[in-house]
């Protein structure tokens, strides 16, 4: 054994001590955890033989037994049971990482890049090995704590933060991982559901439509909609059909609302989320949602967005139109149905003569024709963004 795994053996009182005390400093969980006698010293007791066996298996370049597996899954599952949450989990695992580098450079001699390396390699190999042990008794462990609605959320969280035990999770769920989802982000209008409400909304919805869906934030809900992997556009198909009638529900049980959605890889979810909330952000709030909007949907409104000059120009545009009978109405139901004036007149319920008299008056208020390329592009990207609130808090 080198002089390094010598010198880690020697120090592993003192770097457990350490550990427990960033963990009860850093997170909330881990401070009650450690204010009962028994919590503290089993905290201490698990952060001394991790690091036993660590320093033991990487100095022989042995990988960790079924028994020390089993092991790190108890105390996992023990965490879990006392209602340790997800954040908490996850922050201890980072914590415990960027502790190992600093016992390992606090340690190293000058003449221990060889023992120094071979740690690193080993860590890199069977590191996971531990951290998938413990998550995966944690995650047991909540079963007992967690009803499967909140676990159900949970799971939701991770793919949406592409957590790497995301799939253990949703095996327990039976909720098999998919290879894409459609992520599909609402938002409602007005005010925030208070927590009993919102806990209300997502059972009545997962009795519905089970699959993977949360409150992403007070106003916001998010779902992932599994998608065909076979085809890729009949999957997203069927996926947008099953999305519409998830959020459809939704508005019926929380209020009008609007919806954005993108499709992703699981694993690489960040992107797709971003881009949902910006699609949500940019769509109609309708309280009988009539579709789910991506990006083609709503591309103009969303340059618009991004420039507050073009954006400004729009709001003044289109507030002349408020003097006018139903006039924002009209146009909407107006290019919904391509411009068709029968079919217009009919989805608003008024006589075609009445549909030609509001036209008239766009024109002449913004000096525009609605049925022009030009009034097609400027009022309907104007129309949307009306009808997306986005000037509702603007003076």
């Amino acid at each position: 054994m080198g002089n390094l795994f010598r010198t880690l053996r020697s120090r592993l009182d003192a770097n457990a001590q350490r550990a427990v005390e960033v963990y009860t400093r850093e997170l909330a969980d881990y401070r009650s955890l450690a204010a009962e006698t028994r919590g503290s010293a089993a905290m201490l007791d698990f952060a001394v033989i991790l690091r036993r066996r660590t320093v033991e298996l990487a100095a022989e370049e042995r990988s960790y037994t079924e028994q020390d597996q089993g092991y790190m899954a108890s105390v996992g599952a023990a965490r879990g049971e006392v209602g340790v949450s997800l954040v908490s989990q996850r922050q201890v695992l980072l914590l415990h990482a960027n502790l190992t580098l600093r016992e390992i450079h606090e340690a190293a001699g000058p003449n221990d890049l060889g023992d120094v390396m071979r740690m690193l390699g080993w860590i890199a190999h069977h590191g996971l090995t531990a951290q998938n042990a413990y998550t995966g008794g944690y995650l047991k462990g909540q079963e007992r704590f967690l009803p499967v609605a909140a676990r159900i959320q949970m799971l939701a969280r991770m793919l949406l933060s592409d957590d790497l035990a995301a799939p253990q999770l949703a095996g327990e769920l039976d909720l098999p991982m998919q290879d894409h989802y459609l992520v599909t982000i609402a938002r409602i209008s007005g005010g925030r559901p208070d927590n009993l409400r919102r806990d209300e909304v997502v059972k009545t919805l997962l009795n519905r439509h089970r699959m993977p869906l949360t409150w992403h934030k007070l106003d916001e809900f998010a779902a992932l909609v599994p998608c065909g992997d076979d085809d890729p556009i009949d999957g997203q198909a069927a996926a947008r059909s099953q999305a519409l009638s998830l959020i459809r529900d939704f508005a019926e049980l929380s209020g009008p609302c609007s919806v954005g959605v993108a499709p992703g890889r699981a694993r690489a979810l960040a992107d797709p989320l971003s881009l949902a909330r910006k699609v949500c952000q940019a769509a109609p709030v309708e309280s009988v949602p009539r579709q789910v909007y991506s990006v083609g949907d709503v591309f103009a409104e969303l340059g618009a967005a991004q420039m507050p000059q073009v954006d400004q120009w729009l709001r003044e545009l289109t507030r002349r139109l408020a003097s006018g009978p139903d006039l924002v109405a009209t146009l909407d139901a107006y290019y919904r149905n391509d411009m068709n004036r029968m079919s217009t007149a009919i989805a608003l319920r008024v006589h075609p003569r009445t549909l030609d008299y509001r036209l008239r008056r766009v024109r002449e208020l913004v000096g525009i024709e609605p049925g022009s390329t030009r009034g097609v592009r400027v009022l309907s990207t104007a129309v949307t963004r009306i009808l997306a609130e986005a000037w509702r808090d603007q003076p």
